[in-house]
């Protein structure tokens, strides 16, 4: 039976499932800065070169769709260790790739084990732990969600300043190589024999097919995947918004992105600590509110006030902070339906957002005019896109 509560007793347990759910910001961000050294060496072209993020969306969609049903199958350690091998195995290719077609295929077969990090993670919280509890220990892995963007592209910089581009890669094996000895030596299973699936093909197929079935379940994974890739439209957005509109320098630019991020990491403790005494729906409610309002403020301002960088930033700041409350809230509602069908479940809510995330960042890339209107038109639009979702769970 799922406990009720979080307690120190269960702190490795969320220590390593914080790693784990690095996977995929630390492997999205931390090349970032190598991508013109990358272009040299193969003789790429920019969209080239972009392609080795984009296979890396495939991957994680397409991972989360099989690693999730398989943990229900099988129990959550024998796909987490697959996953985090062929992460490593991606990575050590990835770091001697002959040429740009074998870096874009080794990104496809790191993502594909990266997305263990996410789905079975977030499958084996919710077999510990009830409604309340899950939310409580999201919030703790919203940390990782704070500072990996932050931290990736630093650690990035750094190492392409003063190595070749490659090292990057060897960091993220050594990085999963780590994980999965922790996973081995100190992350018990969390599904029993008894509660496992024991159907084929059919039996994953039905437990979808279930899921998109049930309202509630789709309600709360779509407001968390819209809220989500709202963020996303705001990072593709941002550098050009803050550099060449409002003519921020490159450093001002990281203070302004880490003050956000600070936001973000602050505002999932406080909702830790608010599910002590409040239930998470009751955050949710206030929180998905309040981003809106910021949303269509943001909107209204890129309208009529486009040059006031402080509107902007104050609208942007409650923006991305909210998610701390949205995310694992939403979340743990959305996986509180899932039954025994929580592997599914897992790899159905990271599908749809990831899915999400990636159609805001390349629509706000394909519209941009010049001004802040194609990303604040993609946030208000997801955020009154996950609102109207939320209004649909009961």
């Amino acid at each position: 039976m799922a406990v009720r509560r979080f307690d120190t007793d269960h702190l490795k347990f969320v220590v390593i499932l914080g790693a784990l759910t690095a996977f995929a910001p630390l492997s999205i961000d931390m090349y970032l800065p190598a991508f013109p050294a990358i272009a040299a060496h193969f003789h790429a072209s920019a969209g080239e070169v972009q392609a080795t993020l984009a296979i890396y969306f495939v991957g994680l969609a397409l991972g989360q769709s099989v690693l999730g049903p398989l943990s229900d199958r099988t129990g959550r350690l024998p796909p987490m260790l697959l996953g985090i091998g062929a992460f490593v195995l991606g990575a050590i290719w990835a770091a001697q790739a002959p040429n740009i077609e074998s870096l874009v295929a080794a990104r496809f077969v790191q993502a594909l084990g990266g997305c263990a990090g996410i789905v079975v993670s977030r499958a084996m919280v919710r077999d510990l732990f009830d409604e309340r509890a899950s939310a409580q220990v999201f919030s703790m892995l919203m940390l990782v969600m704070g500072l990996a963007p932050i931290l990736a592209p630093m650690i990035g910089g750094f190492l392409i300043a003063h190595y070749h581009w490659p090292v990057i890669f060897w960091c993220l094996a050594g990085f999963g190589l780590a994980c999965l000895i922790a996973v081995w030596l100190g992350l018990g299973e969390t599904l029993p024999r008894e509660k496992r699936s024991h159907g084929g093909l059919g039996h994953v197929l039905r437990a979808y097919i279930g899921l998109f079935a049930d309202g509630p379940f789709m309600a709360f994974s779509l407001a968390n995947a819209c809220i989500s890739a709202a963020m996303f439209a705001y990072i593709t957005g941002s550098p050009f918004v803050f550099i060449t509109l409002h003519g921020l320098s490159p450093e001002h630019y990281a203070m302004a992105f880490g003050l956000n991020a600070f936001g973000l990491i602050t505002a999932s403790q406080v909702n830790a600590f608010l599910l002590r005494r409040v239930s998470g729906r009751t955050i949710l409610n206030a929180s998905m509110s309040a981003h809106l309002a910021a949303a269509l403020a943001l909107l209204g301002a890129s309208i009529f006030i486009p040059q006031s960088l402080a509107v902007l930033m104050v609208c942007l700041f409650i923006l991305i902070g909210s998610l701390g409350f949205i995310g694992a809230n939403a979340t743990a509602a959305a996986m509180a339906r899932a039954g025994e069908r929580i592997g599914a479940a897992a790899a159905l809510t990271g599908i749809i957002q990831f899915a999400l995330a990636a159609g805001a960042g390349a629509l706000v890339g394909a519209l941009n005019d010049g001004t802040a209107m194609p990303m604040a038109l993609a946030i208000a639009g997801l955020s009154l896109a996950g609102t109207t979702a939320r209004l649909f769970a009961r």
